[in-house]
């Protein structure tokens, strides 16, 4: 394969690992969200297996925004943010199952809105709290100030 072949993936790779943690969510809501339409324009053209997969991938990212919930932070936001995935999930579901575009819209309103919700965060931190310098590999919790070890790609 030629280096042509391998740029959009090496430029994914590249924003995945210099990424911080809000932006990766949003990455993750930004790519729900282009899977969840995936599927619904495929279920309007009665492409089933398309609709399927596209679904199923939105679907598993939803599964890894909850499983992303950090519960120490706030208990009780993170179990209604649970709460909220769920309800994505299961709609997401439905709609796979049912081939229902009405189920596909729901999920699509609740994830455009944690998109528009995620950017207004991610604006206000970048206003109000000072840049922080992040060694390679290293992300730092706006919450709690600890370091940890950046996401891998490889497993």
């Amino acid at each position: 394969m030629n280096a042509a072949h391998h740029a959009p993936q090496e430029y994914l790779k590249n924003a995945v690992l210099t990424a911080t943690p809000e932006q990766l969510h949003l990455m993750l809501l930004d790519g729900a969200i282009r899977f969840a339409l995936r599927g619904r324009e495929a279920i309007e053209r009665k492409d089933i297996e398309g609709g399927f997969h596209a679904l199923e991938r939105a679907q598993r990212i939803v599964l890894q925004l909850s499983a992303g919930l950090r519960r120490e932070v706030s208990p009780q936001l993170a179990g209604q943010m649970a709460s909220l995935y769920h309800f994505v999930y299961r709609r997401l579901i439905d709609a796979n199952i049912q081939r229902d575009t009405q189920a596909v819209d729901e999920a699509l309103r609740i994830l455009q809105h944690q998109r528009e919700t995620w950017q207004m965060l991610i604006a206000k931190l970048a206003r109000e709290l000072p840049q922080v310098s992040r060694p390679s590999g290293e992300t730092r919790s706006a919450a709690d100030g600890q370091r940890r070890p950046g996401i891998s790609l490889e497993g």
